[in-house]
């Protein structure tokens, strides 16, 4: 990890002092580093624990892209905060933040197409797509309150999954181009991602003892799964006062702590759990099929840490 950082603020570089003080500024503040840690895992296990030149591109790549999404991210949700810091539109202002976006999005581009490495750039690629697709899904079915589970699960898949899904498929491809891993890795990585988005939502009614209740996804009328499982297992006229609620009382608290309380008392938290572990369990099931490695066990961990974590 350390080595990778070195080479990732290497490919940020830039002659222009402006975007090199805003991309120091980006390397300092990371976040978990889940999704290199993806990449070098899959890589080591399936070759011997060894990673190559190529690997540490296609994490620097999917590291800048990501970067550049985020950036942008914090644009268009008009968010001064990521991670506990400002983020670069609070201090730079938007069309600065803009700017640094497309910057990340064409070093990604030309890391890998310097070096050759279209596989990998095909991999990123469809991901930026899918992940484009999933929040534009989204805001299209926010606006009606009738998301069904088969549409959550397709809008995370995209919004969430796909992303850990391209680093486990860029792992494998790095060193085992063209092999059978490459799809096997991407579906584990898509479980992951399923498994953590689902979390996520949960996080939002205070569940598995992380304090209280929040209620964020209420008042931004977002239709995650418990809440879908709720709406889909009550009588009529609970549902037209549950979606009243998000609709028009979203800025109310009590009203919020209420629909959060309707959603825990219809079984919603206790089917979004039971969905989470299965998606767990199939990604466990996937690596099992591997010789058993220091890395292998890493990566069992790091599906456990996805349903585990605590923020």
């Amino acid at each position: 990890m350390e080595k990778f950082e070195s080479k990732f603020r290497d490919s940020m570089t830039s002659k222009v002092a402006l975007l090199n003080r805003i991309t120091h500024y980006i390397v300092n503040r990371k976040g978990k580093q889940m999704r290199p840690m993806f990449v070098f895992l899959t890589a080591k296990l399936l070759n011997n624990g060894e990673v190559n030149e190529r690997t540490y591109r296609g994490a620097s790549v999917i590291e800048l892209i990501h970067t550049a999404t985020l950036v942008h991210d914090d644009v268009v949700d008009e968010s001064n905060k990521r991670r506990g810091f400002f983020s670069i539109n609070a201090l730079w202002k938007n069309k600065i933040a803009v700017l640094v976006g497309d910057y990340l999005l064409s070093k990604g581009l030309l890391l890998s197409i310097d070096n050759g490495d279209f596989d990998l750039l095909k991999i990123i690629s469809v991901a930026v797509r899918e992940m484009s697709e999933g929040e534009l899904l989204q805001i299209e079915k926010a606006r009606r309150l009738d998301i069904t589970e088969e549409v959550y699960y397709e809008i995370i898949r995209q919004k969430t999954a796909t992303l850990i899904a391209a680093c486990c498929s860029l792992g494998a491809c790095s060193v085992k181009p063209d092999s059978t891993d490459v799809e096997t890795f991407r579906k584990f990585g898509e479980l992951c991602g399923m498994a953590f988005q689902i979390k996520d939502d949960l996080f939002d009614y205070g569940g598995q003892k992380i304090g209280k209740p929040t209620g964020i996804d209420i008042k931004e009328q977002k239709m995650t799964l418990p809440l879908i499982y709720a709406l889909n297992h009550c009588a009529k006229k609970e549902k037209s006062w549950a979606i009243n609620s998000i609709k028009n009382h979203n800025k109310d608290k009590k009203r919020v702590k209420q629909v959060i309380a309707f959603v825990k008392e219809k079984g919603g938290l206790d089917y979004a759990v039971g969905q989470m572990l299965q998606y767990r369990d199939e990604a466990l099931e996937l690596l099992s099929t591997y010789p058993e490695s220091d890395y292998k066990a890493a990566l069992e961990l790091m599906v456990n840490y996805v349903v585990d974590r605590k923020k």
